[in-house]
């Protein structure tokens, strides 16, 4: 929030008394004291009665919103006082909306507010003046000091209320080349943008674009406003086209986030061209045009090596390893998740490695590895628990489990579907135990293979069975519906 010096006014001492009477001035007197500040106001009035004026009488009797606007009248600052009291009807109407629609309204009313109310005659008496004497960037300065003023969310009204006056006022002034209509054009832009309304935003936005062309202007912070609009655009026409995939209109996101890259271009912004070749391969992606939609994001992934980004280089993986996985490859897929996993972990993405090792785990369940697909999904599931994410520790817990099922049910299956006596031999020893099944069931039995007694299983399949497998049917085992049935 911008912090403002006080404002150099001059006030009667009465005014002061005044000031101090309300509930939020600094100088609140205590309550023990009111006895005495009465006597002393009494005390003053009593000694300097015949030089009081009417004024001065009406500061100490009135609010101080009411002194305000009387000082704005009595000045003829007219402008000013309508101003001011449209906008306190307008809080008024705001309020009442809030309290039909059941929200707690939290927003000081003005009368509470005494340094907002002489902000409010310090800037809009001094935009009138300029205003009557034809300085129109005086009144321009004016009107923006008071919209910076109101940086407060719950004031945002008030702000949007003189960005609207800022940006009337623009179109009249000429002598700086469009620098202030630029300006105005991208306030515009950002209250529209903060509505919702991405039509009309896009439309300032692209109008402070169009005016920011071949000039070397820049903002307060010294950043150039050529950039700050291709910024402002870029982030604009991905939202529109958003808003366009989600309603299936592929055709028009391309078409709009084309004039995005374009845009990029144009700013000599690597990374904003980085990022415009992402969502226009996600775009593609989602209209089914894998070969595009490839080419784009192998863009990408060039510029964020060229950048030494290596978080948006693992954001480049990732989304190449799901059009190839559209595409059939999942064979490339693997590989480029694996980056992924490497990338994230090295700069401690968890949510990147929760999201690859899930990726990877689908691939792998699909194909029917189901032993792979586990270590993955325990992985994915492992680190969320690290992340102590309940939503998406339950989420990872199911995969996991399906993967673990799947794995148990293709074990049970070639036992089953074995006629000899080694099957026989595993399932009656799995219904004993329940605590894992001797089997590795990424291989079919093979009748020949000779049976240890004991184990109810060959001594050469014992021996080459991976351990993966025992610890995950362990696990298995220790559930709460397993315990159960082992002690029935």
């Amino acid at each position: 929030m911008t912090t403002f010096p006080p404002l150099p006014m001059a006030r009667t001492r009465l005014t002061i008394l005044a000031r101090q009477k309300l509930s939020c001035s600094k100088g609140t007197i205590p309550r023990s004291q009111l006895i005495k500040e009465k006597d002393d106001i009494d005390h003053y009035l009593e000694k300097n009665f015949k030089g009081l004026s009417k004024e001065e009488v009406a500061a100490f009797r009135n609010s101080y919103k009411k002194s305000i606007c009387v000082d704005m009248l009595r000045d003829g600052y007219h402008k000013s006082f309508t101003e001011l009291f449209g906008l306190m009807e307008k809080w008024e109407s705001l309020k009442k909306a809030a309290n039909l629609k059941s929200i707690f309204w939290l927003q000081k009313p003005l009368e509470e507010r005494p340094d907002t109310l002489d902000h409010f005659y310090y800037y809009l008496t001094r935009a009138e003046t300029a205003e009557r004497e034809g300085y129109l960037e005086d009144v321009y300065n004016n009107l923006y000091a008071l919209a910076c003023y109101f940086s407060d969310p719950a004031d945002k009204w008030v702000r949007n209320h003189f960005y609207e006056r800022c940006f009337q006022m623009a179109q009249l002034i000429k002598v700086d080349g469009g620098k202030k209509e630029a300006e105005s054009e991208a306030h515009m832009g950002l209250l529209y943008e903060e509505e919702g309304e991405l039509q009309k935003a896009a439309e300032h936005y692209e109008a402070f674009h169009h005016l920011t062309q071949g000039r070397r202007w820049t903002d307060q912070d010294g950043r150039a406003l050529n950039l700050l609009a291709c910024e402002r655009l870029l982030r604009i026409y991905r939202q529109l086209a958003d808003k366009m995939v989600e309603n299936e209109d592929y055709k028009q996101a391309i078409k709009i986030l084309r004039k995005a890259s374009e845009v990029a271009k144009e700013g000599n912004d690597r990374t904003m061209e980085g990022e415009a070749s992402y969502y226009l391969g996600m775009a593609h992606l989602s209209a089914g045009d894998y070969d595009t939609a490839l080419a784009d994001l192998n863009t990408y992934s060039q510029i964020s090596t060229e950048q030494d980004d290596d978080l948006s280089l693992g954001r480049a993986y990732e989304a190449i390893a799901k059009v190839l996985q559209c595409k059939g490859e999942t064979t490339e897929a693997i590989k480029y998740l694996e980056k992924v996993v490497k990338i994230a972990r090295n700069n401690f993405q968890s949510l990147d490695v929760v999201r690859a090792s899930t990726m990877l785990g689908d691939i792998y369940n699909e194909k029917g590895k189901y032993s792979k697909a586990s270590k993955f999904f325990q992985q994915a599931f492992d680190t969320t628990v690290d992340l102590r994410n309940m939503s998406l520790m339950d989420e990872t817990k199911v995969h996991y489990g399906i993967a673990k099922a799947h794995q148990m049910m293709l074990a049970m299956n070639n036992c089953i579907g074995s006629d000899n006596v080694r099957g026989l031999d595993c399932l009656l020893s799995w219904k004993e135990s329940r605590s894992h099944l001797e089997l590795d069931p990424e291989q079919e039995l093979d009748p020949e293979k000779e049976l240890d007694p004991k184990q109810g299983e060959s001594r050469r399949s014992t021996t080459s069975m991976p351990q993966s497998s025992t610890e995950h049917t362990e696990e298995v085992a220790s559930f709460p519906d397993n315990q159960n049935k082992t002690e029935t």
